[in-house]
């Protein structure tokens, strides 16, 4: 059963190179997501997924076509359709004379909302930090917090963009746990990502952008039937990768 449905999606912005043209960021562009699947958006840089995941949230005005999320119209709706959804952005800013635990009941009091800090925070794996600011955290660290800070209003569809840029393997690996985690509670999660591991490892379905239009939309397995059946070699161990986890220890936190 989808949740989110985008017909026709456009978003068109200035042309640096044309001045007094227009480009298309977002190119008539369709989806369906559905209740309670992980589903990626892949591209290169440009390709248009965060402007896409961006007017799936209600920031970005849509200059064509229609988005519903969870049957609420996006565009003549934004408001209701942000009571009901998470977004962890790519970069967060905080007010740093603020610990985690009061950041957070100040999230929630925008929503009107009542938590238990700790209990949140123990949901991504921060009840120790719970009195630590956000400048003593580590880039995992960070990222989870700012998964918590998209849980205040326990959202039915969590968004992330490119959640795991720039960590190092245990804590991306930790971050993928944590999705997997949310999902099977029943949460529907929409990302971004470069991490072609992290999408087939997370996704149930992906779409692959570039140039602003959808090229593909599958699950990862039929993807890889369809377009890469045939590697250029079978892999007889792990990656390096699974090295470094297994010398820096698999069940350590970050």
């Amino acid at each position: 059963m989808p949740i989110i449905k985008a017909t026709n999606l456009e978003k068109h912005y200035p042309s640096p190179e044309k001045p007094g043209k227009t480009f298309a960021a977002v190119n008539n562009i369709n989806l369906s997501i559905n209740t309670g699947e992980i589903f990626g958006l892949l591209g290169p840089n440009g390709a248009g997924k965060t402007t896409t995941l961006e007017m799936l949230e209600g920031l970005t005005d849509i200059d064509n076509g229609d988005v519903s999320v969870n049957d609420i119209n996006v565009k003549k709706n934004p408001y209701e359709v942000k009571k009901i959804i998470g977004v962890q952005l790519q970069s967060n800013e905080y007010f740093d004379r603020l610990n985690l635990s009061d950041l957070l009941i100040l999230f929630a009091n925008l929503y009107s909302v009542s938590i238990d800090p700790k209990a949140l925070l123990a949901k991504v794996d921060l009840e120790n930090k719970i009195h630590a600011l956000p400048d003593d955290l580590s880039g995992g660290q960070k990222q989870r917090f700012s998964i918590a800070c998209a849980l205040v209003n326990n959202p039915m569809i969590l968004f992330l963009d490119e959640p795991t840029t720039g960590l190092d393997p245990q804590a991306k690996r930790n971050l993928w746990n944590l999705a997997k985690d949310l999902n099977e509670e029943g949460m529907t999660i929409v990302l971004t990502t470069h991490n072609m591991e992290e999408a087939e490892y997370l996704c149930d379905r992906i779409a692959i952008m570039d140039k602003g239009s959808i090229i593909a939309q599958d699950t990862p397995q039929q993807l890889i039937l369809d377009y890469a059946p045939e590697p250029n070699e079978t892999p007889i161990h792990g990656n390096i990768e699974d090295v470094f986890l297994a010398l820096t220890g698999h069940g350590l936190r970050d």
